[in-house]
């Protein structure tokens, strides 16, 4: 695997740089759009430009279209959201012909998410990606609410440890495995994913969760079970980190119910180097900026030159 090193931007202004080094690349600021929340960026595109960003996660990708799971397929919580999309998305051709050249077109990174049924599966759609020249690759071995694939994978060290060999073998670009919270050792996924040739890590995925409708006695979401975020997630993904973070010596993509700048510091100071936005996009479009922005007057208000300062820095 050819990486680039690049050099950090300093701002001798004495104001922080939100430049971030993660996986050789530089990132302009550690905010990234969480995938499954932010599609291919087109609707979020016509809010701002997205070249504001760190970088963009898209929408999961399988190697064959999939029409996701029937509706309903999300429903309301207090302070937060179910979802049980199932993953659809037009197949990772399609994504590769028709919306990773209009993402070209903004200065950000660009994350392909991926999810399969088989380790095969990733291997084959890790090299195609790669191929397609896309700057990192989120393996997705946690979606709680597909049949098949994911959650299998995701809770099993010894099966998660089988995908990540198969893209890191396929994979000409950095491999970031997204965690899921769902299992009773964090850690003990983290340390078979980067023993497996992980380059990064990415946490948290959704809490599995549910929600019945009492006058129907019926659940409310069509797939009974779905995938809890928001801001009520906060509290687990701050655990998570802090947990994975102890365990592992490789950089952390932090997500997991961020609503504003103080949400992704805490984060920061769990062990994250960058932070992804996700359900807090959908009340409000430039949550990922206000976030940014926070975090920056965080840095300048406590005296920090850059992200990396606070990573991990918790005083404990």
């Amino acid at each position: 695997m050819t990486i680039n090193n690049e050099q950090l931007t300093i701002n001798n202004s004495g104001d922080a740089s939100l430049s971030v080094s993660f996986c050789g690349l530089v990132f302009k600021n550690p905010v990234v759009a969480a995938s499954g929340t932010f599609g291919f960026g087109r609707e979020y595109g016509e809010y701002y430009d997205l070249s504001e960003l760190g970088g963009i996660s898209v929408k999961g990708l399988t190697l064959l279209p999939r029409n996701g799971n029937p509706s309903p397929r999300v429903a309301e919580t207090p302070s937060g959201m179910l979802n049980a999309v199932g993953l659809q998305n037009p197949g990772v051709d399609a994504f590769i012909a028709d919306e990773l050249p209009t993402l070209r077109r903004y200065d950000t990174r660009i994350i392909a998410n991926i999810s399969g049924n088989t380790a095969e599966e990733y291997g084959i759609m890790a090299a195609k990606l790669s191929d397609a020249a896309v700057d990192l690759i989120e393996v997705n071995v946690s979606c709680p609410n597909v049949k098949a694939g994911g959650m299998q994978f995701g809770t099993s060290p010894a099966l998660v440890a089988e995908v990540t060999r198969e893209v890191r073998r396929n994979a000409r670009v950095p491999v970031m495995v997204k965690l899921s919270p769902n299992v009773s050792d964090i850690a003990e996924i983290a340390v078979a994913a980067v023993d497996a040739g992980a380059d990064a890590l990415s946490l948290i995925n959704t809490l599995l969760g549910m929600r019945i409708d009492i006058k129907t006695r019926r659940p409310i979401l069509a797939n009974v079970t779905g995938g809890l975020s928001g801001a009520a997630i906060l509290p687990v993904a701050v655990r998570c980190v802090y947990q994975v973070a102890r365990a592992v010596n490789v950089p952390i993509l932090g997500m997991g119910g961020v609503c504003d700048g103080d949400d992704a510091v805490e984060l920061m100071l769990a062990g994250a180097s960058l932070v992804g936005v996700g359900t807090a996009s959908f009340t409000d479009p430039f949550a990922p900026i206000k976030v940014r922005d926070g975090i920056e007057k965080y840095l300048n208000g406590n005296g920090f030159t850059l992200p990396s300062d606070i990573t991990g820095k918790l005083d404990a």
